[in-house]
């Protein structure tokens, strides 16, 4: 495995839920080949995790008002 991927896989988990999702939804983005079914398919697979730690207690639930107010102490 690359030196690169190694560092992104050690350091992944030092990021928020959010930012795991833009990471997600750049890594997706860059595929050359890949096709909207595809992409669309990935997100589904990512609702349904979260939805399952949502229901499961493994996350609690953050509401938009929390994440505007977190966004803004961020930037």
């Amino acid at each position: 495995m690359p030196d690169k991927m190694k560092w992104i896989l050690e350091n992944i988990k030092t990021l928020s839920s959010h930012e795991k999702a833009t990471l997600a939804h750049c890594l997706i983005s860059s595929l050359d080949d890949v096709n909207e079914e595809k992409v669309d398919e990935a997100w589904i697979q990512i609702a349904e995790r979260r939805f399952a730690q949502l229901e499961s207690g493994a996350v609690e639930p953050v509401s938009w008002e929390e994440i505007k107010l977190k966004l803004k102490r961020e930037l």
